[in-house]
């Protein structure tokens, strides 16, 4: 029984990923992925590398997120599956990687500076 362990990163969510081959069933946090993640698009997202290598139904994916939103542990997700189906067959990598699955998306959230409102907002001006 071989298990492929891989991580995946998107603005501060981080998912850790522990895939063995089984019969299809995602775990996210000790819950059902369709529990965790109750609408159909984030269901979706978590679906497409395993729908795109035709997958499906072939592997136990059990998952360990933390930090961030919904939507960045989301994708953290994906990319933890696509770069763990990479460890187990290396012919899936063009296919996923023409659809973006194996980039990280690097981009974060700017911090606030002081003196001003938010990041790059400033403080309305006032002449007098």
């Amino acid at each position: 029984m071989e298990v492929t362990n891989t991580s995946g990163r998107r603005k501060t969510a981080v998912a850790r990923v522990y895939m063995t081959p089984g019969n299809g069933t995602i775990t996210v946090n000790k819950k059902d992925y369709k529990d965790y993640f109750p609408s159909a698009s984030q269901q979706y997202k978590v679906h497409q590398p395993l729908a795109l290598c035709g997958l499906d139904g072939q592997y136990d994916i059990k998952a360990v997120l933390s930090g961030g939103g919904s939507t960045g542990q989301v994708e953290a997700l994906r990319l933890a599956i696509a770069k763990a189906i990479v460890d187990v067959d290396a012919e899936h990598k063009s296919a996923l990687r023409a659809e973006g699955f194996m980039t990280r998306d690097n981009r974060m959230v700017e911090r606030k500076k002081p003196g001003q409102k938010k990041a790059r907002k400033k403080f309305q001006f006032s002449k007098r």
